[in-house]
């Protein structure tokens, strides 16, 4: 009978030492993925740098008078912050593929290790199973004695004991693959983000390079001239307040109704006028890209389809026609109306959207609801302070939230944001005869 026992123990003992070890190829397989991410990284330091170099080009310049010279140097520290930022993009994506393949191998060895565990247990259970179903009376006519047959008993006792731990031990391993899994799809997304990014910032760097050859070629370089061609394209302001004003999920407004609805909130919030247009027409431009949605397919649920229901019934909407966003690149659909607010975000400041409107239950597609909204979000994150570095953060804040407004693949948007800024205030400054 302890013959039996023996080869069961120690095949149990075998198994885990193995499994408990890692194997040489998988460890050097990490060693490798480290080393590559660790150049990916030190890669991504120097070009973030030299994007914060042109930054600071850039808003020196910003600070100057109108140039042909100043206007130039802006364009080339745009176009090269763009540029630089596209390589940034490409190397991220590198180190986020390498990161995705360092998970796949660490699932596939904890995988492995789970099937060992299995298979060490199935073979003690019918070790187990085949000596406890002997009985007691065939292992006397075997000549084991009492003495002998109570030992084993306590050996199985151990081996039980072990099984528990063993099944704990799979238990926490299945655990750990299901997060190592979900962390790998959070960076198979992040990933499909970052290349959305990318393409928008190659359209943007075109427009740019567009531009400047424009300004080159009609100017042929020369201060004078530029001047001229400056002075000829500034609108009036009859042309200013006549231009539409594009909203993402509502009809277009005159820039004098957007730019009405944007002091009217500015007495209440202190959220700049241009900063907040700068907000709505980034997102109005990102909707576009995006397309509309349907809230069946593109909302997440329950978080936003449950209060959208709510919302839509309380206004009198029917929900399967009004607009929202598709699933953009930086997480799920759903965004409601100019300030492009998802649901769940909406019905957190219907109060305080109402005390300022006075339209109770407030409507996201409404324009004055909206940008009340925006507004509202924007102070918040800090906005009102009405400093350059304040705005920005604020900027990045309302598209990712807080957490994220400090990662650089979302910096393209307060980019754009503070040049859609900068083209309204111009304009203000024209209505108000600065």
């Amino acid at each position: 009978m302890r013959k039996n026992l023996i080869p069961a123990l120690l095949f149990f003992v075998v198994i885990f030492v193995i499994i408990g070890l890692i194997d040489p190829s998988f460890l050097s397989a990490e060693t490798s993925i480290s080393e590559r991410q660790a150049v990916l990284q030190s890669q991504l330091n120097d070009l973030q740098k030299q994007i914060d170099a042109q930054q600071a080009i850039l808003t020196e310049k910003q600070k100057e008078s109108v140039s042909l010279e100043r206007d130039v140097s802006i364009l080339n520290a745009k176009i090269q912050s763009a540029q630089l930022n596209i390589k940034a993009r490409d190397i991220a994506i590198a180190e986020l593929t390498n990161q995705i393949n360092g998970k796949q191998q660490t699932i596939v060895g904890l995988n492995a290790k789970i099937d060992a565990e299995k298979q060490s247990l199935a073979s003690i259970i019918r070790q187990t199973n085949d000596i406890e179903s002997r009985p007691l009376v065939i292992s006397f006519l075997a000549g084991q004695s009492f003495s002998d047959f109570f030992a084993d008993i306590d050996s199985f006792a151990s081996i039980r004991s072990a099984m528990r731990d063993s099944f704990e031990a799979i238990r926490g391993n299945v655990d750990k693959t299901t997060n190592e899994k979900n962390d790998l799809e959070n960076k198979q997304q992040e990933q499909i983000d970052l290349k959305t990014i990318q393409t928008l910032e190659k359209k943007k760097v075109e427009a740019q390079q567009a531009e400047k050859k424009k300004i080159l070629a009609e100017s042929k370089g020369q201060e004078a001239i530029y001047q001229k061609i400056i002075k000829a394209v500034q609108q009036s302001a009859a042309e200013i307040r006549a231009e539409l004003f594009t909203l993402q999920g509502s009809a277009a407004i005159p820039f004098e109704k957007a730019l009405s609805l944007a002091n009217k909130v500015f007495d209440k919030t202190g959220v700049r006028q241009a900063f907040l247009l700068g907000i709505i027409a980034e997102e109005s431009n990102l909707g576009a890209n995006v397309g509309t949605g349907n809230w069946k397919v593109d909302m997440k649920a329950p978080r936003d389809t449950v209060p959208f229901l709510d919302i839509t019934k309380r206004l009198g909407l029917n929900p399967d026609v009004m607009p929202v966003s598709k699933k953009p690149w930086y997480g799920y659909g759903g965004a409601m109306g100019p300030a492009q607010f998802i649901p769940s975000t909406w019905i957190l400041y219907e109060s305080r959207i109402a005390s300022i409107t006075g339209h109770n239950p407030p409507n996201p597609w409404d324009p004055e609801d909206a940008f009340t909204a925006a507004a509202i979000y924007l102070k918040d994150s800090g906005a009102a302070k009405r400093t350059v570095a304040a705005e920005r953060t604020a900027a990045l804040c309302y598209l990712a939230g807080c957490a994220n407004a400090k990662k650089s693949a979302y910096q393209f948007y307060a980019d754009d944001v503070m040049d859609l800024a900068d083209k309204y205030q111009k304009q203000i400054n024209i209505l108000n005869n600065q």
